[in-house]
């Protein structure tokens, strides 16, 4: 079974040379820790940046470089800030080619609720729609159940929805996962966990194909 850094270091083997990826809330931003370092990629965040490298080591933080969720970032060289408008005209415009976003709930169709929990408060969904709206290629990362044991992925959401058919992969603390018409293709099982516990954890239709190798997580 995955932690969220392993979660982040098995997304981190789709970002491919050249890219530039938008890195959501959550477990999102660890990727940019874990890219390979014979690649070039370039990561936006919603709030103004793009070139936004690993988390900075402890003391050396510089409060005015954040990314949209507040935290503490570094700038590679090269990095440019600007406006909302600008990093919005980037995201609508379909120039950011891969979106990593957490989420709470993801549909067996590609659905995706990642924004609102009725009852309570939340500062607002931010840049999710947006981003869900205009990427080609979303990938999801997420735990595969809720705390209190309950799948997360499901054959319809039922809180808000922040997209629809829009995942492509999910990556779980079990499992790899591709989103196709008849339900979630099992790609690749978390070290020490089977089938038999991805299947269990998983309300939607899960399609297993074969004998389903462990992922490689270096």
């Amino acid at each position: 079974m995955l932690d969220k850094n392993g979660i982040a270091k098995r997304i981190a083997q789709e970002v491919e040379d050249g890219f530039y990826v938008n890195l959501g809330i959550g477990i999102p931003t660890l990727v940019a820790n874990y890219v390979r370092d014979n690649i070039s990629v370039e990561f936006q965040s919603e709030n103004g940046i793009l070139g936004m490298g690993p988390f900075p080591i402890d003391g050396e933080e510089d409060a005015d470089l954040i990314n949209a969720g507040k935290q503490t970032i570094t700038a590679l060289p090269g990095a440019s800030f600007f406006d909302s408008a600008t990093s919005f005209g980037m995201i609508r415009g379909k120039h950011v080619e891969l979106t990593i976003l957490g989420a709470m709930e993801v549909a067996q169709n590609g659905d995706i609720a990642n924004w609102k929990i009725p009852g309570k408060m939340v500062k607002g969904m931010g840049g999710a729609m947006d981003l869900v709206a205009s990427a080609e290629n979303i990938i999801v990362a997420m735990m595969h159940t809720n705390r209190a044991g309950e799948s997360k992925l499901l054959k319809q959401c039922t809180l808000p929805l922040t997209g629809v058919g829009c995942v492509k992969k999910i990556v779980t603390n079990l499992a790899v996962l591709e989103v196709t018409e008849d339900g979630f293709l099992l790609l690749e099982r978390a070290p020490g966990v089977s089938v038999d516990d991805i299947r269990e954890a998983t309300e939607g239709v899960l399609i297993v194909k074969g004998n389903v190798p462990e992922m490689s997580i270096q």
